[in-house]
């Protein structure tokens, strides 16, 4: 994510830095320079800013994505949880019946 981000801000940049120097070398009053300059500007603020929101874009939908993954995967341990605590306790109520049983024998032969 961070890469990509990186790489669409250097394109952005580069282009901005590329058009400005064309811009400044081409021959031509100083007026109609300052007008270019001033439109690639603007298109260049729109550029960045339709960039910021795509790169929003594509970080919220990984957000959700990994979200719904990582709320699937504790549903998953909460369920083997669940049958893990019922094997528990119904092994502990056989150990339990086991040892009453076995107190009974014991307080007949007393």
């Amino acid at each position: 994510m961070s890469n990509t981000g990186n790489t669409v801000l250097g394109i952005l940049a580069g282009s901005a830095i590329g058009a400005a120097l064309g811009i400044l070398f081409a021959p031509d009053k100083g007026e109609n320079t300052r007008k270019k300059i001033a439109d690639q500007a603007a298109a260049t603020r729109e550029s960045i800013a339709e960039g910021a929101i795509d790169l929003s874009d594509r970080a919220a939908h990984s957000l959700s994505s990994k979200t719904d993954t990582l709320e699937t995967k504790m549903n998953s341990i909460v369920s083997d949880v669940s049958y893990k605590t019922e094997d528990v306790i119904t092994t502990l109520e056989s150990k339990l019946a086991d040892l009453k049983a076995k107190n009974k024998k014991l307080q007949k032969t007393s």
